[in-house]
């Protein structure tokens, strides 16, 4: 029943970044979209929302009177964890990759091209870093790979707000990728553990840990609009130690999983 009401707690700012877009676009913000147009996304995210909330009761309505089966439990707590994982990795790589090329251009006084080309290192560092962080969960095991991610892009993200003009170009480059590094590393940590969560909604919980992943870019970039390139890197790195807390609470997945077979049987799967 506390699953029930985290289920309904975590749906919340899925609809409250729709809200604070629609928001970035009203007369208030850049005047993309009219007062009225405004008000009437508002409310039809109001009854979205009013809308989801009836049919998450009618599906797990069942729990408040009968006990669900073994082999059906999971705890929620995990998908919260993952969601909050995946908003400081995916959600700050969003964020950094669309105004990193400006920050270079206006802080080291290059053209938007050549800036362009240096920041794309931190996009760069996904071939390696995303498998790499997917290869160590399973060799380390999925929590401690993402307290370590967690740990290097608070730290990344704080020596990134530490760039200034007197800073030579290749070691502010070598700061982003290393930052990069863990960042995309995380997010590879978050997927290694998606599927061991509850193996037949898989589908579910990887949909609404990668829609906290644009939940976070929205938050993000929201907050570069109105603070310093270096205050909105160490409101990530913040939000990053913040989360690296909140991994500590998650379940290390292990014993076995059902798996339900076309033909009905429930075979058991060793979770490693």
């Amino acid at each position: 029943k506390g699953d029930f009401l985290l289920l309904i707690l975590m749906t919340i700012p899925m609809y409250g970044a729709l809200g604070l877009l629609a928001w970035k676009l009203s007369p208030n913000g850049v005047s993309l979209l009219t007062e009225s147009v405004t008000m009437l996304i508002y409310g039809g995210l109001v009854l979205l929302f009013l809308y989801q909330l009836y049919h998450i009761y009618q599906v797990n309505k069942s729990i408040f009177h009968t006990p669900v089966p073994e082999i059906h439990r999971y705890k929620f707590k995990q998908v919260a964890v993952l969601n909050l994982a995946y908003l400081a990795t995916f959600g700050s790589e969003l964020a950094v990759v669309s105004m990193l090329p400006l920050f270079f251009s206006e802080t080291f006084n290059i053209t938007v091209v050549q800036a362009g080309l240096l920041a794309s290192g931190f996009a760069f560092m996904n071939l390696v870093s995303r498998p790499t962080g997917g290869y160590f969960s399973d060799k380390l095991g999925r929590k401690l790979t993402l307290t370590i991610c967690l740990a290097g892009l608070a730290v990344g993200y704080f020596v990134m707000g530490l760039i200034t003009p007197e800073w030579f170009i290749v070691l502010a480059v070598l700061a982003t990728m290393c930052c990069s590094f863990f960042v995309q590393a995380g997010e590879g940590a978050v997927f290694a553990v998606v599927p061991l969560v509850q193996r037949r909604l898989t589908g579910q919980i990887a949909g609404m840990a990668g829609a906290y992943g644009n939940v976070g870019a929205l938050l993000f970039l929201t907050v570069l609009s109105v603070v310093s390139a270096q205050l909105f890197f160490w409101v990530i790195a913040a939000t990053a130690l913040v989360t690296l807390i909140v991994v500590q609470f998650m379940d290390e997945p292990r014993g076995q999983m059902a798996e339900v077979l076309p033909d009905g049987t429930v075979q058991m799967i060793d979770v490693h």
